[in-house]
């Protein structure tokens, strides 16, 4: 029996030609969701505070508007952050279903 085929491929969704957000920094989003803390969320993703808060400002800076709330009592999504996490879901869910076809029909 053959070994069984698969499609693999990475989802992002780019702006102005450059990578804005990945499943990675979904899960960082989340992250300072769950903990109200950016730090909090990069020790929990194993991955430093600096490397965490280049993610948030890339991506406040590519939407153009904030996307991470950060004051002294912590940090948190705004709206526009929470309905990217939703549509980022919804399309990668689709690629998957899609590259599943891909193979289907090999």
């Amino acid at each position: 029996m053959p070994p069984a085929l698969q499609a693999d491929g990475r989802f992002w969704l780019t702006l102005d030609g450059r990578n804005f957000l990945g499943r990675g920094r979904v899960e960082l989003l989340q992250r300072i969701r769950e903990t109200g803390s950016i730090s909090k969320a990069a020790k929990a993703m194993k991955m430093s505070y600096k490397a965490a808060w280049d993610a948030v400002d890339a991506m406040n800076s590519a939407w153009g508007s904030t996307l991470v709330e950060s004051g002294p009592a912590g940090s948190r999504l705004t709206p526009d952050a929470e309905q990217l996490i939703a549509r980022f879901q919804q399309a990668e869910a689709r690629h998957a279903a899609f590259m599943q076809k891909l193979v289907d029909g090999l």
